[in-house]
């Protein structure tokens, strides 16, 4: 089904009876041509560019849980291209150019506004560095706007320019960034697959690789054997884990990143904010919350829960921001398990196991890339060959020193 105005009329008009499920639930066949493993935004959108741009019929994606229950619907839902180094910014902006058209492309509303992302500097030397990030991002043919105080005064005047520690001096404005509806995201991605024929099979776990002379023969599930052709990883915060299983040691740590809403409040934030002097970034839902998170929490982990000292934190750097967050009740906090590498960028490869790939190592950059990851991991696993606008996101990169160091941080990934 195709869906339209018609179509809602059509159903309202019925008693929405001709709905039919979105996708199928089917059974795993004994062997793939390809088998994607991890049912989130990366690993659906993998499954459909492969199937719809280059005709790949025996499709698998495999999913522990259910669809989107990890970090693609764990996430603040934040889309931009404001990124620095060359790598990073014509992915990111090839990226964005593809969110700009997702939903009649899926024919699904993904619900993206783009009601621009501002980036604060504090200090004359964040001012210039702001300003170098806004021409990098102008060089590419991406939008940046440097604002003054004046503008910035009269574009945000609920924050607290004058806060004797953090006085605000200006910020970079991407008009074209802002939000999406994550978990609309993974199902729009999800009908498309099972569209094209994918088969999305889940309560699926992974939890062995079927290895021989070096190349990939298949994976071994909570459901039994599945004989594979080729075998993609996109599991986010689970990459180690599973490459471990593959006899591989990945230059990735994982992390729990949370993310915080409030309850529903009239129209307050007109874009989305992030602090410049912490790791603070805030937006304001369609349903009127307050959606804000920070830091990862400074210990490795697997758990999809976070710990208090964060939530003080990240609350200090909000009213450090715009006291009147006080007034706002928290309702809720949440977690994902976020793949830290080691410059804070991602990986999108080959790997030593012949037939097996790599989409890992996304740190905070994971939502935002959904539809250039997908469609660039679609590219290397159908071609072997490396999509242009994603051609530096290789592994060896850690072996001969070529790092992607956004931040300029060095490799620490929890400074990522």
């Amino acid at each position: 089904m195709r869906y339209s105005a018609f179509q809602v009329l059509k159903n309202a008009l019925t008693g929405n009876t001709g709905w039919k499920p979105v996708w199928r639930n089917p059974e795993p066949k004994k062997a793939y041509d390809v088998v994607i493993v991890g049912g989130g935004g990366h690993g659906l959108a993998t499954a459909y560019y492969l199937a719809k741009t280059y005709g790949v019929q025996n499709i698998a994606v495999l999913e522990k849980g259910y669809l989107g229950g990890g970090n693609v619907g764990r996430n603040t839902t934040v889309v931009r291209a404001n990124y620095l180094l060359d790598g990073n910014l014509e992915f990111y902006s090839k990226s964005l150019e593809m969110w700009e058209t997702l939903s009649q492309e899926l024919n699904y509303n993904v619900m993206l506004s783009q009601r621009g992302v501002l980036m604060l500097g504090h200090s004359d030397g964040q001012m210039e560095a702001l300003a170098r990030r806004g021409n990098a991002n102008l060089a590419t043919g991406d939008d940046a706007v440097l604002m003054g105080l004046d503008e910035l005064r009269a574009f945000t005047p609920y924050l607290d320019f004058d806060n004797g520690r953090f006085p605000v001096k200006g910020g970079l404005l991407q008009r074209t960034g802002g939000t999406a509806r994550h978990d609309a995201v993974a199902w729009g991605y999800a009908r498309g697959a099972d569209l094209h024929g994918v088969d999305l099979i889940q309560n699926c776990e992974v939890t062995g690789f079927r290895i021989e002379n070096g190349a990939i023969k298949g994976v071994e599930t909570s459901r039994g054997y599945i004989g594979a052709g080729k075998v993609g990883m996109a599991v986010a915060g689970r990459s180690s884990q599973l490459a471990e299983m593959a006899g591989m040691r990945l230059p990735i740590e994982s992390h729990v990143l949370q993310a915080f809403v409030t309850e529903g409040l009239k129209p307050l934030i007109n874009t989305v904010i992030s602090f410049g002097m912490g790791h603070f970034y805030i937006s304001q839902s369609d349903k009127g919350g307050l959606v804000y998170g920070g830091d990862i929490d400074g210990y490795n982990s697997y758990s999809q829960r976070g710990n208090l000292p964060m939530v003080e934190h990240v609350a200090e750097a909000g009213m450090a921001l715009m006291p009147m967050l006080g007034r706002a009740r928290q309702l809720r906090s949440w977690g994902g398990i976020m793949d830290m590498s080691m410059d804070g960028a991602p990986i999108i490869d080959t790997t030593p196991v012949d037939g097996l790939f790599l989409n890992g190592g996304w740190c905070y950059g994971g939502f935002k890339a959904t539809p250039a990851s997908g469609a660039a991991f679609a590219h290397l696993m159908a071609t072997g060959q490396h999509a242009d606008y994603a051609a530096k996101f290789r592994l060896n990169r850690f072996e001969t020193g070529h790092l992607l160091d956004d931040e300029g941080t060095g490799p620490r990934p929890n400074r990522h």
